[in-house]
């Protein structure tokens, strides 16, 4: 016997949302898949977007500052991956500017170096160079730093 579909009422939409926002920072994308999960209908989605807007559960910017900061202190993500991910998640220009400025330079070239280096230390068994530096330059390329800094490190870098 098949269960009947939950149906939820704007005000219980409403209470549920505030909840998954408060627990972290979401994006429109998110909430709007939520809501449609929830299988609202396109007017009751506009009514939720709008008061969560309007009692600050829900904001574009303090979301993408919060992913910035936290894919790069937590997964070492560079600037390039970080933005293809916002720009997944229809973040605005404006907003992904405005995120890219929470990773002090300083902090962003420590943290490439320190990348660098581990990945150096993980291939101390690989004989060849030119597979050497392929496979740093991957890994580093994959986590989204930037291809110049990257081939110029490795230019630099004595095996």
């Amino acid at each position: 016997m098949q269960q009947p579909i939950k149906t939820y009422t704007i005000e219980e939409a409403k209470r549920k949302l505030e909840k998954y926002c408060a627990y972290q920072e979401r994006c429109h994308k998110e909430i709007n898949k939520k809501l449609k999960e929830m299988r609202m209908i396109p007017q009751a989605i506009d009514e939720v977007i709008g008061h969560l807007l309007e009692h600050n559960f829900l904001n574009e910017t303090r979301f993408a500052q919060a992913y910035t900061r936290g894919k790069f202190r937590q997964k070492k993500w560079g600037r390039i991956r970080i933005t293809r991910e916002l720009k997944i998640r229809q973040i605005s220009a404006y907003n992904l500017k405005l995120a890219l400025k929470e990773i002090p330079e300083g902090e962003y070239q420590d943290t490439f170096e320190t990348l660098f280096e581990k990945r150096v230390s993980q291939l101390k068994t690989e004989k060849d160079n030119q597979k050497k530096r392929k496979k740093i330059a991957d890994y580093l390329l994959y986590r989204g730093w930037e291809s110049a800094m990257i081939y110029e490190k490795l230019r630099t870098f004595k095996y």
